[in-house]
C-alpha cells in the first residue's frame, strides 16, 4: 500500500501498518462471500486491505475501526491509553462536541476527480451473507442539503446495488436524511446527494453520531481531527464533501421510485423486507489507486462505529441527570445497541431510576438497561448478573415500559409500528440497609500476591 502523509483513509491505514495492525491480502478474492469470510476471521483483530478484488481495479479495506483502540486513535491526537479506553473515548467525544469548528471549504479540484465512471459495477461492492438481497455498500456517508435550515447533513447509510445506475438506500424514518428526502418529495423534487466512500475514520465516526437536528456532522469531524478537515464543493450536487475521500458518488434520491430490500443488521439477523427509495447515479469520481471501505455487517467494526458514539451521547445525557454517573456500556450481548449497563456512585434512592429514564430518552432504540454500583464492573456480565441477583428485587426494582418506541431491528418487537416493551433494572444496593450487607469480601494483599513466588 502506498503511503501518504496527508489526512485521509490512506494515512490512517499507513499508521496501522507501521504499528503492525494491518494485514494485506495480495491474492485475488471474490467480492461475493469470500471477502466477507476472510474479514470475519479477523473480527476484533487487525485491519485488512485486499489489493485484488475480482471484477474491479479498486482495492478494499475492512475492519479499519474494528477495535476500541483503533476507534480512539481515529479521533484523538494523543497516544492510546493503556486502560480505560471507553472512558477516554467518551471524554474525547464530549470535548469535540464542546469545541465545534468549521472545516476549510475549497472549490478546487480534489484528488477524487482523477478518475470517473458511470457504472456502479466498477466498484467492488461486496455481497456479505447467504440470503442477502444483493451486494451492499456498507461504509458510505451520504451528504444532503437540508432545505428547511439551509445547512448540510451527513449520515451513514447502506445501499443495495440494483443495476449499473441504481441502488436502494436504507433510510430510517424520522432521521435527518429522511427528513431532507421527505421535504424534497413534498415539494415535488428529487433529493440531490453526494456519497463518500473511503474517508478518514474520524469522519465516519462523526457521521454515525446522532447529532441534534440542524447540526452539521462535519463540524464534529473537524473537531476530532484538530481542525485539519478540508471539504471540496462538488459539481453536480453542489455539496461539500471531504477533500481526501477515495470515492465520491453523485446522483439523486428519486421522489417517486422505491425498491424492496433487506439486509443483515447489528444483531446479525436478517432485517424484514422494506420498500426503500431509489438512488440514481449521475457519476462516480475516484482517486488513482482508490481504496474502497467495506464494513462487515453485525461484526465488530459495524457495532463499534454505531455503538460507541451513541454510548458517549448516553453518558453525557445520563450524567446531566445523575451527576455521579461513572460509566455507560452498551453490551456485546445486546449487539452494542439494545442493552446497556450504567455505573453510578449512588447517593440517593431513586437516582438509579432517573438514570434509567435518561438512558431510554438518550437512545430510543435501547430495550434493556441495568444500573449498578461503582464496585461492579459494567463490562463484566458475570458481575452485572451478580448485582441483579444480590441487590435487586423484581417487584421493587424493575421498571416495565410497554408500547414504547424501540428499534426496528429487534425481531421480537412490533417492527411495523416500531413498538417494544422496555425493561429497566435497578441493581444497586439499597441505602436503607447497612452498606456492609452488600460488601464484596476482599483478601488483604491478594492483588499483589504472585503465585509463581510460591509454586
Amino acid at each position: 500500500m502506498t503511503k501518504e502523509t496527508s489526512l485521509g483513509l490512506r494515512s490512517f491505514l499507513s499508521s496501522l501498518q507501521d504499528d503492525g495492525e494491518l494485514v494485506t491480502v495480495k491474492k485475488e478474492v471474490n467480492p461475493e462471500f469470500e471477502l466477507a469470510a476472510v474479514v470475519s476471521k479477523l473480527d476484533g483483530k487487525e485491519a485488512i486491505v485486499f489489493e485484488r478484488v475480482k471484477g474491479s481495479r479498486i482495492s478494499v479495506a475492512s475492519n479499519v475501526c474494528g477495535t476500541p483502540r483503533r476507534f480512539y486513535r481515529a479521533i484523538a491526537s494523543n497516544s492510546v491509553p493503556a486502560q480505560g479506553i471507553k472512558a477516554a473515548i467518551h471524554s474525547r467525544v464530549g470535548d469535540a462536541l464542546a469545541n465545534l469548528s468549521e472545516p476549510e471549504k475549497r472549490t478546487d479540484q480534489a484528488p477524487f476527480y482523477q478518475n470517473s465512471s458511470t457504472n456502479l459495477k466498477d466498484l467492488p461492492i461486496v455481497t456479505h451473507f447467504e440470503k442477502d438481497a444483493g451486494p451492499f455498500i456498507t461504509a458510505s456517508i451520504v451528504f444532503a442539503k437540508d432545505q428547511e435550515r439551509g445547512n448540510q447533513n451527513s449520515s451513514t447509510h447502506r445501499l443495495l446495488r440494483l443495476d449499473e445506475k441504481n441502488m436502494a438506500i436504507r433510510m430510517v424514518e424520522g432521521r435527518h436524511l429522511h427528513k431532507c428526502y421527505t421535504y424534497a418529495k413534498d415539494h415535488g423534487e428529487d433529493l440531490k446527494v453526494a456519497i463518500a466512500i473511503g474517508v478518514h475514520p474520524a469522519v465516519s465516526i462523526a457521521a454515525a453520531y446522532q447529532a441534534a437536528y440542524g447540526v452539521d456532522e462535519m463540524l464534529i469531524a473537524n473537531s476530532f481531527l484538530g481542525g485539519r478537515l478540508a471539504l471540496t464543493k462538488t459539481g453536480y450536487s453542489q455539496l461539500y464533501v471531504p477533500s481526501h475521500a477515495e470515492i465520491i458518488l453523485e446522483g439523486r434520491i428519486l421522489k417517486d421510485r422505491t425498491h424492496e430490500e433487506w439486509m443483515v443488521e447489528m444483531l446479525r439477523t436478517y432485517d424484514h423486507k422494506r420498500k426503500q427509495p431509489v438512488f440514481e447515479l449521475d457519476k462516480i469520481h475516484f482517486r488513482d489507486g482508490a481504496i474502497y471501505h467495506d464494513i462487515l455487517p453485525g461484526y465488530a467494526e459495524h457495532r463499534l462505529l454505531m455503538g460507541l458514539p451513541v454510548e458517549a451521547k448516553m453518558y453525557d445525557q445520563i450524567k446531566s441527570v445523575v451527576a455521579s454517573t461513572q460509566a455507560v456500556h452498551l453490551t456485546d450481548g445486546g449487539s452494542n445497541w439494545l442493552a446497556a449497563v450504567i455505573q453510578i456512585k449512588k447517593r440517593l434512592e431513586g437516582e438509579p431510576k432517573n438514570a434509567l429514564l435518561a438512558a431510554f430518552a438518550a437512545h430510543p432504540s435501547l430495550k434493556m438497561a441495568t444500573v449498578v454500583d461503582d464496585d461492579i464492573d459494567p463490562t463484566d456480565p458475570v458481575a452485572v448478573e451478580y448485582a441483579v441477583t444480590t441487590r435487586c428485587q423484581a417487584d421493587r426494582d424493575f421498571i416495565i415500559i410497554p408500547n414504547a418506541k424501540g428499534s426496528s431491528l429487534d425481531p421480537s418487537s412490533d417492527q411495523t409500528n416500531l413498538l417494544t416493551t422496555k425493561v429497566g433494572i435497578d441493581a444497586t444496593a439499597t441505602l436503607l440497609k447497612s452498606k456492609e450487607r452488600f460488601e464484596i469480601a476482599r483478601i488483604p494483599g491478594e492483588d499483589k500476591t504472585r503465585l509463581d513466588n510460591y509454586l
